[in-house]
C-alpha cells in the first residue's frame, strides 16, 4: 500500500508553510469552503502525477507574493520528494535530494487516484472534461503519455500560429509548411489515439463490474471510445498514420476558412450508456453520480493491479455532492485496502469506524501554519 507519511507545503496556494504528519491511513481535513483543504490534496495530488485536476497553469499555484512554490513529501518505502514550481523557468523535481532530469521519474511513491466534485460533472459536462479524465487514466498506466499530449498540444497550437500568420501576410505559400506538420501530427495523434483505445479497452470490465454491484444488478455500463480522426483498418501505428495524415490534408481548405483543425485527439469523445441508452442524455441526476463512482473505483482498482500496490485515493469535498446512500458505498467500497485522504465541510459523513479509525485535522488549524 502507497502511503504519504509527511507533507511540506512552502508559498503554495494560500499556505506560507505548512508540515503536517501523517500517522493513520484515513486522514479526514475538515473546514468550511475557502480554508484551503483542497489546496492539501492538490498538493499530494502535484507530488503523485505532476498534475492538478483544478488547474493547468502553474501561476495559480504559487503564493501571489512570491517567485516560487515548493512542496516536498516523504513516502512510506523512504524516498523523499519534492517539487519546485517557478514562475519564470518551469518546474525543477528531486527525488532523494537528486535533481532529475526528467520530471516524470518522480511518479510512483506517491502514485495516486483523485476524485473530486468537479469530477461528478464528468457525464453530463463538456467533451474536453472527459478528455482530460482519459488523459489522467492514461497517464496513470504509461507515464510518458503526459509528453505525446504535451507534444501534440504544441504542434495544434503552432499549427494555428501558422494561419494566422498566413492571413496576416496574405500569402498561399503554406503547402509545404502544413505537410511536415502533417506527419508530424499524424504520428503523435496516432500514438494517443492507441493509447486511449487501450486504455478504455481495460477499465470497461471493471467500470462494469462497478456499476452492477452500485445500482444492484439493475445497469449495465458501456463505455465507447469516439476518436476525432477516422482510423482505418486494424489497430497498427502506419495504417492509422497514413490515414490520419489524408485526413489532414483533406481538411485544410475548411481549416483554412474555419481557423481551426478538426483532425486528431483533440476532438476526441467518450460516451457512456446505461443499459444501452446514453447516460449524458437520459440518465438520471443519480445514475450519472453513481457511474462516476464506477469509474473513480475501477480507476483505482486498475491503477493497483497494474503497479501491485494500492494507490492514494484523494477524495476532494466530494463527498458532500453525494446523497447518504453513495457516501457509505463509497466509503465501504474504500475499506482497509488503501490510505485515504479526504477533505469534507463536516464529520457528519462518516459513521463510527471512519471517525474511530481516521487521523482528523481541523482545517482552521492550519491556520497558524501559513
Amino acid at each position: 500500500m502507497i502511503r504519504l507519511n509527511q507533507l511540506e507545503l512552502f508559498r503554495f496556494r494560500n499556505y506560507s508553510r505548512l508540515k503536517l504528519d501523517v500517522s493513520k491511513n484515513r486522514l479526514l481535513v475538515i473546514g468550511q469552503n475557502g480554508v484551503g483543504k483542497s489546496n492539501l490534496l492538490e498538493a499530494v495530488e502535484l507530488l503523485g502525477s505532476l498534475r492538478s485536476h483544478r488547474t493547468n497553469q502553474d501561476q495559480d499555484l504559487i503564493n501571489w507574493d512570491s517567485q516560487k512554490a515548493l512542496l516536498r513529501a516523504h513516502a512510506n518505502d523512504g524516498d523523499n520528494l519534492e517539487l519546485e514550481l517557478r514562475r519564470r523557468g518551469g518546474r525543477q523535481a528531486r527525488k532523494n535530494d537528486k535533481v532529475l532530469s526528467r520530471q516524470l521519474d518522480i511518479i510512483g511513491p506517491l502514485r495516486c487516484v483523485s476524485f473530486s466534485a468537479l469530477d461528478l460533472h464528468l457525464v453530463r459536462g463538456e467533451p474536453a472534461l472527459r478528455r482530460h479524465w482519459l488523459d489522467r487514466l492514461v497517464q496513470q498506466l504509461e507515464p510518458v503519455y503526459s509528453e505525446l499530449i504535451s507534444r501534440y498540444n504544441k504542434l495544434l497550437r503552432q499549427r494555428s500560429q501558422i494561419w494566422k500568420t498566413l492571413r496576416i501576410q496574405n500569402s498561399n505559400d503554406y503547402s509545404a509548411l502544413l505537410d511536415a506538420f502533417d506527419i508530424q501530427m499524424a504520428l503523435v495523434s496516432t500514438r494517443i489515439h492507441r493509447r486511449r483505445s487501450r486504455a478504455i479497452k481495460r477499465i470497461i470490465p471493471l467500470a462494469a463490474k462497478w456499476q452492477d454491484c452500485l445500482s444492484v444488478g439493475k445497469e449495465k455500463l458501456q463505455l465507447l471510445y469516439i476518436p476525432g480522426s477516422r482510423l482505418d483498418g486494424a489497430e497498427a501505428e502506419e495504417p492509422w498514420r497514413l490515414s490520419i495524415q489524408d485526413q489532414l490534408l483533406s481538411q485544410r481548405s475548411d481549416e483554412e476558412r474555419l481557423g481551426t483543425c478538426r483532425i486528431g485527439p483533440h476532438r476526441d469523445e467518450v460516451q457512456f450508456l446505461l443499459n444501452d441508452v446514453e447516460a449524458r442524455r437520459f440518465g438520471s441526476a443519480g445514475q450519472q453520480r453513481t457511474l462516476v463512482l464506477s469509474l473513480k473505483l475501477a480507476e483505482l482498482e486498475l491503477v493497483g493491479e497494474l503497479y501491485g500496490e494500492s494507490p492514494l485515493l484523494l477524495l476532494d469535498d466530494v463527498l458532500a455532492e453525494l446523497d447518504p446512500s453513495r457516501q457509505l458505498l463509497l466509503l465501504e467500497a474504500v475499506g482497509e485496502n488503501y490510505q485515504c485522504l479526504v477533505s469534507a465541510t463536516h464529520l457528519d459523513s462518516f459513521e463510527g469506524d471512519w471517525q474511530l479509525n481516521s487521523q482528523i485535522v481541523q482545517a482552521e488549524s492550519l491556520r497558524s501554519e501559513r
